[in-house]
């Protein structure tokens, strides 16, 4: 029988004229790995806070196991500005002493990319005062994650973590033996880590058992039997449910829940996208042309990120970028958006970017603008417009959009100055989409924002007809939001991934094992013959014609969209479908030799 270490007994906490816990009762056993949701407000941080007795309740209590041995990470670190990360990690322990622990090595290697943290400019003996705040956060938790715990209580541990941080984070966690409390509004995260959820809601907390997925079913089976009237039947859970079981791969290997129940729930209702339609208002809004790329060098100072790129952003396109910190996502868009905005008249240096005459560019940086602190969140709103078009015939005004933004008719009046940094971020986005842009750059829209505030900012992408980049290291919202995954490996050069970010993972791991030093095998063992080299000349005819096949694949991907779209359409007229399929079973197999040649193609590369 599992040991129980933590107890909560009726807590309960307000704050000003707000319950944020009301009446609460919760325990956490050995064993246990618990994942907590809510809309940003609702207490989530207060509850975690609380269970590690950081903060005190109003009224309940809060009991240990004797000998409890808890570890946290906050969003504010305690880290000593003064010590080196020799000192806050390792402690006094001799380089012999850690470096023969399989865990120490784990830990570093898979938040700081190496044993000599290759990201600091003096390794572990780099001064803690003067690095940035994401970096002194992966210090806390490289600290908190080298010790021995029974208990780990985790505040949004994913932030400031890339992909494969991420990935590496999920997969420690998963084999450890210590209990886990988490808050994330990382949902691939939240499935990969985690076997109980606590969602936050109004006061209360609801408890369901498994990950995300297991979660989603089990709320949406909940709203199911509680709803007494259509309307509660009709909100978001159940597109996010229908993407759950139709648009993506199963995330949820043991359902705890009634699926038949789960898919009566989505039986009428569409995938969450209608590609071909979209292309259609795509092309409609942007005409032929969006961005076209010929032999474009992107740099960023001194350093060049990205050489001989050749590549098209079309009407329509939904792209997720992602690849290692500094390779050049950001800048790639930066040069994008320099070329749109003086018409053509900023150039990378070398190459050149043709812009579309019709584009209409929305770019949400990761920096949160700027807005005077006394404008009213409607305000700052309407400064922009007071009505935006979202296409297929969805308009809005702006107090409609600001409530499904999650701010209600009280929160409009709010003066911007008092807005928390999530509802900064909202509101940029807001102000955004209101412009009514025909092409989106969103570069970590996902910072700041709760798993509630991005279900409805995926619903409104869904509909939105116009191309897109999204440079994001959550996994889930590329997944839901693009239809391909392009990747910076580092290389200076830009790579579609057929199967996504599972491939990233992959090709990223066999960069490393590759790059790992021959002379840890000891000086004495015998040289390997040398590898066949590739010309200069060789690799760049073959990066051209990789980009060409990548265009290819481009235009099959969307063709065999509408062709299943129109077989649908024409599912009573047999010779119709006939001829169709046959076009279908064609081009399938013409990509399938179309993809061999990718795969080449992308070794020579």
């Amino acid at each position: 029988m599992a040991v129980n270490l933590v107890n909560v007994e009726q807590v309960s906490k307000v704050y000003g004229t707000r319950a944020l816990l009301d009446g609460v009762s919760l325990g956490v056993s050995e064993g246990d790995r618990i994942g907590v949701v809510g809309r940003n407000g609702d207490g989530k941080t207060t509850l975690i806070r609380m269970l590690a007795k950081l903060e005190e309740a109003d009224t309940g209590r809060v009991t240990h196991n004797g000998g409890l041995r808890l570890g946290v990470l906050t969003q504010h670190d305690s880290l000593d500005p003064k010590a080196t990360i020799r000192h806050e990690v390792i402690g006094d322990l001799e380089d012999h002493e850690w470096a023969g622990s399989a865990k120490i090595r784990d830990v570093l290697t898979g938040l700081f990319g190496g044993l000599a943290l290759p990201g600091f400019e003096h390794g572990l003996d780099t001064v803690i005062a003067p690095l940035s705040g994401g970096e002194r956060r992966r210090i806390a938790l490289a600290k908190l994650l080298i010790a021995e715990q029974d208990l780990i209580v985790l505040d949004e541990p994913t932030n400031h973590l890339d992909v494969e941080g991420i990935s590496w984070l999920a997969g420690h966690l998963r084999t450890r033996r210590s209990a886990l409390v988490c808050v994330t509004h990382d949902r691939w995260f939240l499935d990969q880590v985690c076997t109980r959820m606590w969602d936050v809601q109004r006061g209360s907390v609801h408890e369901y058992e498994g990950g995300y997925s297991d979660y989603v079913f089990a709320r949406a089976e909940r709203e199911r039997i509680a709803a007494t009237e259509e309307s509660k039947r009709q909100n978001l859970m159940r597109k996010e449910l229908a993407w759950l079981r139709r648009g993506a791969p199963a995330r949820t290997s043991k359902p705890r829940y009634r699926i038949e129940a789960a898919n009566e729930l989505i039986a009428d209702v569409p995938p969450p996208r209608d590609t071909s339609e979209l292309m259609k208002f795509a092309n409609a809004r942007l005409g032929k042309t969006v961005f076209d790329l010929e032999d474009v060098t992107v740099q960023a100072g001194p350093k060049t990120l990205l050489t001989h790129l050749t590549w098209q952003l079309g009407p329509g396109d939904r792209i997720g970028l992602v690849g290692v910190n500094g390779a050049g996502k950001t800048s790639l868009l930066r040069a994008l958006t320099e070329a749109c905005r003086s018409q053509g008249d900023v150039q990378p240096a070398a190459g050149k970017i043709v812009v579309g005459k019709t584009v209409r560019l929305a770019y949400l940086s990761q920096e949160v603008a700027e807005l005077n602190p006394n404008l009213r969140v409607l305000e700052a709103v309407q400064q922009v417009r007071d009505r935006v078009d979202l296409g297929k015939g969805r308009e809005m005004t702006a107090g409609q959009l600001c409530e499904q933004f999650g701010f209600a008719k009280e929160k409009q009046w709010t003066p911007v100055g008092d807005l928390s940094g999530g509802e900064r971020r909202r509101l940029q986005i807001l102000r955004l989409l209101m412009d009514e842009p025909n092409v989106l750059f969103l570069d970590e829209p996902t910072n700041d924002l709760d798993i509630e505030t991005l279900t409805q900012l995926e619903d409104l992408l869904d509909g939105w007809p116009g191309s897109m980049i999204v440079i994001s290291h959550d996994r889930f919202f590329v997944e839901r939001t693009t239809d391909r995954v392009m990747a910076l490996l580092g290389d200076q050069a830009l790579r579609m991934l057929p199967r996504g970010i599972d491939e990233y993972i992959e090709r990223r791991q066999r960069m490393e094992e590759t790059a790992t030093p021959a002379s840890v095998a000891g000086s004495s063992a015998p040289k390997a013959a040398p590898a066949e080299t590739v010309s200069p000349q060789a690799a760049r005819a073959a990066k051209k014609e990789l980009q060409k096949v990548e265009r290819q694949l481009d235009k099959m991907s969307t063709r065999e969209t509408t062709l299943h779209a129109q077989i649908a359409d024409n599912a009573t007229d047999f010779e119709k479908v006939a001829r169709l399929d046959a076009e279908l079973r064609e081009l399938v197999a013409e990509r399938d030799v179309l993809e061999m040649r990718w795969l080449e193609l992308a070794e020579e590369a």
